[in-house]
């Protein structure tokens, strides 16, 4: 998915305009509902404004029969949400991962249109999931989809991801966390954008 705005400026557009633009789409299909973020089905994915590095990330997440979601970390897919019972795996494994584990190592889910809670751990490149208190991604490498031979940018967006069914988010939070790291090069995944993906997205 776009990063934001990156595409405008890139093209010379008008990056605040082109950011409204996003926004307006974002509003007409993303809503606060009694403390509930609600998206009807249509329109695009939603992200955060701000870029993240190490974190750790709590939310609650609900579907209906036959959703599927996921969340972007760093700006790469994705821990996946899904009917767990449709598609016999559970919610919570690394999606896109190939040399390393993609799978959650127990189906935790509660059934359709029940509260499930993520807890999301990402230091680094590895990414440790529990679902409904229950370890389901152990410490696990996160691969860079985009350009798999590279490894993944030291931050990027949070994105709530949609595949055009309705979704239900509420008590998301996010807490940042420092750590001593080396200088290092950035991945070219982070000074450029992904022109398979060539949308902008509204922000949170």
């Amino acid at each position: 998915m776009e990063r934001i705005g990156r595409q405008a400026s890139r093209a010379g557009g008008d990056l605040e305009a082109a950011q409204k633009e996003a926004d307006r789409r974002m509003r007409e299909h993303w809503s606060v509902e009694d403390g509930v973020l609600v998206f009807d089905g249509q329109g695009d994915s939603l992200c955060t404004a701000k870029d993240y590095g190490d974190f750790e990330l709590y939310c609650d997440w609900k579907i209906q029969d036959g959703g599927d979601s996921g969340i972007y970390i760093r700006g790469l897919p994705q821990i996946q949400i899904w009917d767990s019972e449709k598609v016999k795996v559970g919610s919570g494994g690394l999606y896109n991962n190939k040399r390393y584990p993609s799978k959650p190592l127990v189906m935790a889910d509660k059934p359709v249109g029940e509260w499930n809670t993520f807890y999301v751990s990402m230091i680094g490149s590895q990414v440790t999931v529990k679902l409904n208190g229950k370890l389901v991604v152990d410490n696990v490498v996160l691969e860079n989809l985009w350009e798999p031979d590279k490894p993944v940018c030291p931050a990027g967006q949070i994105e709530l991801q949609n595949h055009s069914n309705p979704l239900w988010f509420r008590n998301i939070f996010v807490r940042e966390m420092v750590r001593q790291m080396k200088s290092t090069r950035l991945s070219k995944c982070c000074l450029k954008d992904h022109a398979s993906n060539p949308k902008l997205v509204g922000r949170y």
